[in-house]
């Protein structure tokens, strides 16, 4: 089984296949290479991390590791929005992805919060 109760693992697992989606879709060339190589990077960290974390031994391991997917996924919000600003990919293949990155920081920054006062 696992740390997590909800479907927190599943929705980060979606959510980096939803960021190698829109990774496919970014131009060829040297901006879209750096921007493609960071989002794919801080895209699936997400789920690695919420995957680890699924496995820590403590409770201060787990938080520690949630943090580092919290963080991730608002620097995949980042890279998001330069892709939708820099016209990259198209807003309407981003939405989603956008949405999806700001909750899952928000259920992880809860996550932690809820782990480090117990």
């Amino acid at each position: 089984m696992g740390r997590f109760k909800g479907d927190l693992p599943q929705r980060s697992f979606e959510f980096a296949h939803a960021i190698l989606q829109i990774v496919d879709r970014i131009p060829d060339g040297t901006i879209g290479w750096v921007v493609a190589k960071q989002l794919t990077r801080s895209g699936t960290s997400v789920g690695a991390n919420v995957a680890e974390a699924n496995g820590a031994l403590t409770n201060a391991e787990f938080a520690s590791i949630c943090n580092i997917a919290r963080r991730e996924a608002a620097e995949t919000t980042y890279w998001l929005k330069l892709c939708e600003t820099a016209g990259l990919v198209d807003a309407v293949h981003l939405d989603h992805a956008i949405t999806e990155a700001v909750e899952l920081h928000d259920i992880l920054a809860t996550i932690v919060r809820k782990t480090q006062t117990q």
